[in-house]
């Protein structure tokens, strides 16, 4: 075995110390997650999991690193939410900034047919898309209407039927949309 003792194990203390600052981070983050809503632990779009990735830096940080306190990390771990929490006030009161800051969705099938240049940009095979209508029940991608990748990057399958108008409001805000021929 190679390597300092303290590589493999420092002290007693420390160990007491990780312990206990393990157990009030993870208290605080409970807090803070339950105070900043749903949003935070739900499918995320690339906004969300940016804080997210922020967030588990923030706490190993805290829990870990001797130079950074519990309290310089829940500091910081606090503020990061409180940011998101106020950008996501702003995106609701702006469409503008949500444009900018958030992702559309992607139309990938339209009329059961595949958007080949949507596919690519998106880097979505044939094989996802497929996996996307078997968990809807579908057996091929003619019964797709529409197959849209969200901001969280999962599909909405639509089924094709007759009894859908051919400019529904859910396509409003999906990018990639063909262009109307004739």
């Amino acid at each position: 075995m190679t390597g300092d003792i303290n590589t493999w194990f420092n002290s007693v203390n420390r160990l007491e110390d990780i312990l206990l600052s393990a157990t009030v981070i993870y208290l605080a983050i409970i807090i803070l997650v339950r105070i900043s809503g749903k949003r935070t632990t739900s499918q995320m779009n690339n906004f969300d999991w940016i804080i997210t990735v922020a967030l588990g830096g923030l706490v190993t940080s805290g829990i870990l690193l001797e130079n950074v306190s519990v309290a310089d990390a829940l500091v910081a771990a606090s503020w990061l939410m409180l940011l998101q929490w106020l950008m996501t006030s702003i995106v609701l009161r702006s469409d503008m900034v949500a444009n900018l800051i958030k992702a559309r969705p992607t139309l990938l099938v339209d009329n059961g047919n595949y958007l080949r240049d949507n596919m690519r940009k998106e880097r979505i095979s044939d094989a996802e898309i497929m996996g996307a209508l078997r968990e809807n029940g579908l057996h091929e991608i003619g019964q797709a209407k529409w197959v849209i990748l969200e901001t969280d990057a999962s599909f909405s399958v639509i089924a094709d039927s007759d009894e859908r108008p051919e400019e529904p409001q859910i396509l409003a805000n999906v990018g990639g949309r063909p262009q109307a021929t004739g």
